[in-house]
């Protein structure tokens, strides 16, 4: 069972009972919890093969009504909404640098049923904190909209004060050590294959970034006229991602509205009409 199913399960007793007025809100709490997924996603750090940092203090920005409707069950919401984000960095064996804290917070320029996510790192107390594995730590880009459309504003990330070092920045677009090819090895030093499948035909990816649009200069190009010259852009890494150049109508990665996103094997993007499928295999 999805991480997000039982999260839901764990809403039916508050929704049936003091939380059935508030969830009328525009904003549900299962769109937030996306988000954060997102948002862990989208800022995760890799510090070593065994350790993937990423953020553990998030602020929900809200808009006027919804905040209203949702901050006298903001204790309760943001247990609940910390215990996901604990699942899910259990899930993806992500660890954190200290206690997992969801608030809300009150924004003025945003319309009913839009939020934003906000993240950062910050390190326990002690002098020496050590990263919390994602099952057993204590207990943002444009506004989303309500299906989670968007990414996540995030605050500068970095190493918490008194947290190990940092590794040294990875070579541009790379996931580690390249060999003689150019292409990206894997954490044993095996070859990573990518490659974008469009209509039936595949299109290898062979270089950092590849750019997707109806331009003749993209390095891929996609006749569609829902799609822009310069439409967006993936980018190989461990993991590799996906960024929006600025396009009229967006992407959609694995069925959510987003600005950028994290792309494993599998993943299904969507520009105007057209949908690619990204592949990636070992060997």
């Amino acid at each position: 069972m999805g991480v997000l199913k039982r999260f839901e399960q764990r809403l039916e007793g508050l929704v049936n009972g003091t939380f059935a007025k508030v969830f009328k809100s525009e904003v549900q709490p299962v769109e937030i919890a996306g988000a954060l997924q997102r948002e862990c996603d989208n800022n995760a750090q890799i510090w070593n093969r065994e350790r993937t940092v990423v953020p553990n203090d998030f602020i929900v920005e809200l808009s006027t009504p919804d905040y209203e409707r949702l901050s006298p069950y903001s204790g309760q919401l943001g247990d609940e909404l910390a215990g996901l984000v604990r699942d899910y960095a259990k899930q993806q064996r992500y660890t954190f640098m200290g206690p997992i804290k969801v608030h809300l917070e009150k924004a003025e320029d945003l319309d009913t049923g839009l939020y934003r996510v906000r993240s950062r790192t910050l390190a326990s107390s002690t002098s020496q904190p050590q990263p919390h594995p994602g099952g057993h730590s204590p207990q943002h880009q444009p506004p989303h909209a309500p299906q989670g459309q968007g990414g996540g504003y995030g605050y500068p990330q970095g190493p918490p004060a008194g947290a190990p070092p940092m590794p040294s920045s990875p070579p541009p677009g790379g996931g580690g050590p390249r060999p003689a090819g150019g292409r990206p090895a894997a954490p044993g030093g095996t070859q990573v294959r990518r490659w974008i499948e469009i209509n039936g035909t595949r299109h290898q990816i062979s270089r950092p970034t590849l750019v997707l649009g109806r331009s003749t200069d993209a390095d891929v190009r996609i006749d569609d006229p829902g799609v822009s010259r310069r439409h967006c852009e993936i980018r190989t890494g461990t993991p590799s991602t996906i960024q929006d150049l600025g396009s009229t109508n967006g992407i959609v990665v694995d069925g959510q509205h987003t600005t950028r996103a994290t792309l494993r094997d599998g993943s299904r993007i969507v520009v105007g009409s057209t949908t690619i499928v990204y592949r990636q295999a070992e060997g």
